[in-house]
């Protein structure tokens, strides 16, 4: 998501409206939540948090956001991340092992 309009507002709702519905959507193998460290000059950064689920394939993936948990994440996030959101859906090419 990218730079909430009020951070103060979004952070006091985050973990319990946002993040705890992301951790309900199913089938994942792994789940990474994140926070962009700031900028040293100070300007905005392109992104203020991260959610990653990982998902076996894409299939998995696109059957988790059709549950109803999904919808509820969505809502939440739609809600809660008044600067905008982008959503990827994407396949890992590299890993460091």
């Amino acid at each position: 998501m990218t730079n909430p309009v009020d951070a103060g507002a979004f952070e006091s709702a985050y973990e319990s409206e946002q993040l705890e519905a992301a951790r309900r959507i199913p089938g994942y193998l792994r789940f990474e939540a994140s926070k962009v460290w700031p900028k040293e000059d100070a300007t905005p950064t392109p992104a203020y948090r991260m959610l990653d689920l990982y998902y076996p394939d894409y299939d998995a993936a696109v059957a988790a956001v059709t549950t109803p948990e999904a919808g509820a994440f969505f809502e939440a996030m739609a809600r809660l991340s008044t600067g905008g959101v982008r959503v990827l859906v994407s396949d890992i090419e590299v890993t460091k092992g």
